[in-house]
């Protein structure tokens, strides 16, 4: 037993951060020098409810109390003690969608994700208007989406906010939202540390005639930086998170972030020209700016660090679900012939074996989308793999297609930053999923991207770790130090991790796929159009 990290968790010195991602809710507890000392987790899944992707507020409460109670259960297994108190709490959660309540802090409609992709027409429509690109995943896209359908509920809304926001609304009674998650609900002026007043303005005026009882900053969330207190755990908010009765009310909350905030937390990468590639079941890229952009662009997002620092994030729909489909089949053929499965030793296999294919995959292509992709201009998706008589259609240039596929939209994005904006950067960090296989996911990420890629070992910890470092910061920052200084020289100390180069070799047989990839996009056209 870890004596040490027993009497910080009795002294409620620990830190607690939680993480509701796509596919797991995640909990971590670490020490002050910002180490893991326990975790939970939780598995779920979202439901296509009447063509929109959603998770039931049940689901919400269910999934975030399974995960602290098994957090709690760990802390007892390993250390003998019952977790009462805590230093800080953070709470992260895939970033925007749509979660909108009235005035008795009831849902007006299911939760509506980043997934949906319903929102095309309003979004188009804001992106003229306020001369910004507004994906189509954004709060202020379904909102308006929602309005456009004439949609009842909109005028009842008396709060609009994120998942992230939703649970800490819920746990402290703060309609507070972290700068990074804010400027995925509408932009965020990286001046002011507001939301754009200009586009407040001209969305007031847009809506005015459909007689609401509300302006749009009476219904959103205000806005926090990274280190400010966001609030304080009450005794309904205890007994929320925990069923058990035990966790102590109080706790100081930071303010609520996205996924993509607490990623470039966990990688530290909140200083300009450092970025992030995220990916797991979706992946995005988060590039620290030095300077705007010259122009609007479709494919990019402009969100801010948890500090309010303007980053160019592409953000795609689909990463690795397809690709984890196939191993998965894989994995029911060794069952078949009674060969013992260790899930870890089967995607190592595969993955290695995929960089013994063909640079350029050998002609064979793949399309991972599981649902819409909206960087490509896909509203719904249907995954694909396709082939030709003369390609050479082997194992190993097979994985290798899907693991391009998994990346290979970001690719498209990210080349618009590097060759047409010339936008340059120091570190560039993965984490998520594609990386847990050492070498394979970093390899490709740097031939798709053509820089050298980093990978820490800590970045397997993942979002609920960045979240816990975020409180962390807000009560542990004695030295009044930034976030970059902080994450730097506190957390990190120099630390960049391992890093991977690209090989010529591999940057032009992505460059080659990736010219085939966009040429069958027609193909792709033609199965959603056939789809079931």
């Amino acid at each position: 037993m870890n004596i040490e990290a027993k009497n910080i968790i009795e002294s409620g010195k620990a830190v607690l951060g939680i993480e509701l991602g796509s596919t797991r809710i995640k909990a971590v507890l670490i020490d002050p020098a910002d180490r893991p000392v326990a975790q939970g987790s939780f598995g779920w899944e979202n439901r296509l409810v009447d063509g929109l992707w959603t998770y039931g507020i049940d689901e919400i409460w269910h999934g975030l109390q399974a995960c602290y109670s098994d957090l709690r259960a760990n802390v007892r297994s390993a250390y003998g003690v019952e977790l009462k108190k805590l230093a800080a709490i953070g709470v992260s959660a895939m970033m925007h969608g749509y979660m909108a309540f009235d005035r008795n802090e009831q849902i007006l409609v299911p939760f509506r994700t980043w997934r949906n992709t319903n929102t095309g027409p309003a979004a188009a429509e804001l992106s003229k208007l306020f001369v910004y690109n507004i994906p189509l995943r954004w709060s202020i896209s379904h909102l308006y989406q929602a309005i456009l359908n004439g949609e009842d509920h909109v005028g009842k809304i008396d709060f609009l906010t994120t998942l992230a926001g939703y649970i800490h609304w819920q746990l402290t009674g703060e309609k507070v939202l972290g700068i990074g998650d804010a400027s995925g609900m509408l932009p965020v002026d990286p001046d002011t540390k507001a939301y754009y007043a200009t586009m407040v303005s001209s969305f007031d005026k847009l809506v005015s005639g459909y007689g609401f009882g509300w302006r749009l900053l009476d219904i959103l969330p205000s806005i926090r930086l990274a280190g400010q207190d966001a609030g304080r755990l009450t005794e309904k908010g205890a007994r929320l998170l925990d069923v058990s009765g035990n966790l102590e009310p109080g706790i100081p909350l930071c303010p609520p972030e996205g996924d993509a905030g607490t990623g470039m937390a966990a990688t530290n990468a909140v200083k300009p020209r450092t970025g992030n590639v995220s990916a797991g079941t979706s992946s995005f890229s988060m590039i620290v700016l030095e300077k705007d952009l010259s122009r609007p662009y479709e494919m990019i997002d402009i969100v801010t660090t948890p500090d309010g620092s303007p980053v160019a994030m592409v953000h795609c729909n689909n990463c690795t679900s397809e690709l984890n489909a196939w191993v998965g089949l894989f994995k029911e053929y060794q069952e078949l012939i009674g060969v013992p499965v260790d899930m870890d030793e089967l995607f190592g296999k595969l993955y290695n074996h995929a960089l013994e294919g063909d640079a350029d995959c050998g002609g064979l292509l793949s399309y991972n989308y599981v649902s819409g992709e909206p960087v490509t201009g896909f509203a719904d998706g249907r995954p694909l793999f396709v082939r030709s008589a003369n390609d050479r259609f082997t194992l190993a240039n097979f994985m290798r297609a899907q693991l391009y596929a998994s990346i290979g939209v970001l690719k498209i994005g990210n080349d618009i930053l590097f060759n047409e904006e010339k936008v340059r950067v120091d570190r560039i960090t993965g984490h998520g999923g594609l990386f847990r296989t050492k070498g394979v996911g970093q390899r490709v990420l740097a031939a798709a991207l053509n820089t050298p890629i980093s990978v820490m070992e800590t970045a397997g910890e993942g979002g609920a770790w960045g979240i816990a470092l975020l409180a962390g910061y807000m009560v542990w920052n004695r030295d009044n130090l930034n976030l970059a200084d902080y994450l730097d020289k506190v957390v990190f100390a120099g630390n960049t991790g391992t890093s991977v180069s690209p090989l010529k070799e591999d940057v032009a047989g992505f460059d080659s796929y990736i010219e085939a990839y966009k040429a069958g996009f027609p193909i792709e056209a033609e199965a959603v159009k056939c789809k079931r």
